[in-house]
């Protein structure tokens, strides 16, 4: 049997508002998460991710009335982070109605806390959220790929892309499932927002070296590029933001359109 593909919308969300970045900079109004939500969840998305952008950044927890909130509009598994530091956090989150918790700066000061959420809550509710960006200044222990006549390694930033960490990304990734990762939320900062098309090259070897599920983030800007990230890399979702808030395309034409090029989504 073939696993279903997942098409997964995205709400950023700064000051109580959805907004969307260049590279994780930039940042624009894209509405309110609680009409948004409500209408991904009414068009069939498959899942729903709610990012705190700064939390981590402003030392602060996630807003949780916002996500209850959000909660109650939507019926389909919904995965909130930002600022998740203790199982005191995640707790909050999903007694507000989550179901899985993302966890990224939080997990990096403190591998430990992966493996304590995975024995409390289960491993299906931990997504480690992962960003990472192309580091030309090689060091050694790290995997060294080439584009363009160009050496580099994939780094791993924290607190919205704002700090390099020094961790290879496929190193962090493998340690991140072996405490007790769920699924990884891969982001590339150096395709977020850009409308060019997923990372196909960071995707594919993150997807190759773990066995947990993977979902791709950052570059969506046409559902070509959904077809493209699905044929070129075994993901099992494609997350987007973009191309769902500004009404460019619609959670179901995107998923016909998928059907179409034998990309397997449940309609």
């Amino acid at each position: 049997m073939t696993l279903t593909k997942r098409i997964i919308p995205c709400l950023d969300v700064k000051n109580g508002r959805v907004v969307k970045g260049l590279n994780f900079a930039s940042i624009k109004d894209a509405g309110d998460p609680i009409e948004l939500a409500t209408k991904y969840s009414n068009e069939g998305a498959d899942e729903l991710v709610f990012l705190d952008i700064t939390a981590s950044d402003e030392q602060r927890k996630t807003l949780k009335d916002l996500v209850r909130d959000v909660a109650s509009v939507i019926d389909i598994p919904f995965t909130v982070g930002g600022g998740v530091k203790s199982l005191d956090d995640a707790r909050n989150i999903l007694l507000n109605g989550a179901d899985k918790v993302g966890i990224n700066t939080g997990a990096i000061k403190n591998p430990a806390v992966i493996t304590e959420l995975m024995e409390l809550f289960g491993r299906q509710c931990i997504v480690v959220a992962i960003d990472a960006k192309r580091n030309y200044e090689l060091k050694d222990d790290v995997n060294i790929f080439s584009e363009n006549n160009k050496e580099f390694w994939f780094e791993v930033f924290i607190y919205g892309g704002k700090e390099g960490t020094g961790l290879d990304v496929i190193q962090w990734a493998k340690k991140a499932e072996k405490l007790g990762a769920g699924e990884i939320l891969l982001t590339s900062i150096d395709k977020d927002g850009t409308k060019d098309g997923y990372d196909i090259l960071l995707t594919s070897k993150i997807v190759k070296s773990l066995s947990i599920p993977v979902i791709a983030s950052g570059g969506c800007g046409k559902p070509d590029d959904m077809v493209e990230i699905f044929q070129k890399s075994n993901v099992d979702a494609a997350l987007a933001a973009s191309i769902f808030h500004y009404d460019t395309h619609g959670v179901t034409g995107v998923k016909k359109f998928l059907k179409e090029k034998k990309i397997p989504v449940r309609l």
